[in-house]
């Protein structure tokens, strides 16, 4: 069943901190910063990156402009950084696992002649023998920059919060913003001009705003970070959504409120439904992700269950109506059930592309708050 959303949103200020946040992890410590503690937060002015629900269009698109003209510098002209970041220490807080985005972040503060300090969960633990509060003024006062990857969305936002210098959000239960960076770079370079041959790149020569807007994405998948992501990104573009999630299964509802004020203001599509091929109608590409994110393997029997005609399938977009050169995008890791071998590695695919591109976003989210120390 197809439905419209038409309420507006409230005002979302930098940086968001949202009332009715997603379920906490088990590791959640909100109780260790009740607003009852007289602990004065960090002074303001100090730029994060913890959702696009706070960035404007233009900012969004000087991090996309800035991780395409990166990638052509380094991986086609091997240009030096010059090292902006000598002498600097990135902290990178991961609670969770990661592949690409440990990789991305790493390599990025790397090239840009800093050191990557990684603190996993056998190293530090967020909110276990320290509260998120105590834990974020102490690394703050001996770090250049904090990367977290985190549980619940609070989490990210304490850390902000208190912390004084800047933070990155690398995933919450919320939101996923660098992923969907990379998606964007990714449909930039496969609907922009293309290079006359794969040892040339010429995405640095033409900016996003004029190759993005207009598209239009189907989401089949999970009501998870990475459609709140998009949802609160895609519109502000003038991207249009599509959105199909089996009943239960939907976005946030201040989510959905957000985004549809963002469509009506930039006059973008913006739909959801419970079937998939209404969503893949005129679609120029196809998206999806776990259906069992980290913390639902409990869950795994149940969403297979739900999610039954949920996978991305040729015959799919065909009943659906797809455009004939649609793509597709998956933010990886991939399970079967999701999408077929058939769709996954076919041309169709741009997922280890996408893939890659998470070290040209993330490098340009590091790039604009430590070294720029802005998104102008």
């Amino acid at each position: 069943m197809l439905f419209r959303i038409s309420q507006t949103s409230s005002s979302i200020i930098r940086p968001l901190i949202l009332k009715n946040s997603l379920n906490r992890s088990k590791f959640s410590t909100t109780s260790y910063t009740k607003s009852s503690l007289n602990v004065a937060p960090a002074p303001q002015g100090v730029p994060h990156y913890l959702t696009h629900a706070d960035l404007s269009a233009k900012e969004i698109y000087n991090l996309l402009a800035s991780a395409i003209q990166h990638k052509h510098n380094v991986k086609y002209l091997n240009k030096s950084s010059g090292a902006p970041l000598a002498g600097k220490t990135l902290a990178v807080m991961f609670s969770k696992r990661s592949t690409r985005t440990r990789v991305a972040t790493e390599s990025s503060v790397t090239y840009l002649g800093g050191h990557p300090m990684f603190l996993g969960s056998q190293d530090i633990q967020l909110g276990v023998n320290e509260s998120l509060l105590d834990t974020s003024k102490v690394v703050s006062s001996m770090v250049d920059g904090i990367m977290a990857r985190v549980g619940s969305h609070s989490d990210i936002e304490t850390l902000a919060k208190y912390s004084t210098v800047p933070v990155i959000n690398a995933l919450s239960d919320k939101y996923h913003p660098t992923q969907i960076l990379a998606d964007l770079m990714t449909l930039h370079e496969t609907y922009g001009p293309q290079p006359s041959s794969p040892s040339s790149y010429v995405a640095h020569q033409t900016h996003p705003s004029k190759t993005l807007p207009g598209l239009r994405v189907a989401w089949i998948g999970d009501g998870n970070n990475i459609l709140h992501s998009m949802m609160v990104t895609f519109p502000k573009l003038g991207i249009g959504l599509n959105v199909a999630t089996p009943k239960g299964y939907g976005p946030n509802e201040e989510i959905i409120r957000h985004a549809q004020s963002e469509a009506k203001s930039t006059q973008t599509h913006l739909m959801f439904s419970s079937d998939p091929r209404e969503a893949i109608k005129d679609a120029d590409v196809i998206v999806t992700d776990t259906w069992i994110s980290m913390g639902q393997e409990e869950e795994k029997a149940q969403r297979i269950k739900d999610f039954a005609g949920f996978q991305i399938t040729s015959q799919l977009a065909k009943e659906g109506g797809a455009k004939s050169d649609w793509k597709f995008l998956h933010c990886l890791p991939r399970k079967q059930e999701e999408v077929s071998d058939e769709v996954f590695y076919s041309p169709r695919s741009l997922v280890f592309q996408e893939a890659e591109n998470r070290k040209w976003t993330i490098l340009a989210v590091i790039d604009a708050l430590m070294v720029k120390k802005s998104f102008d």
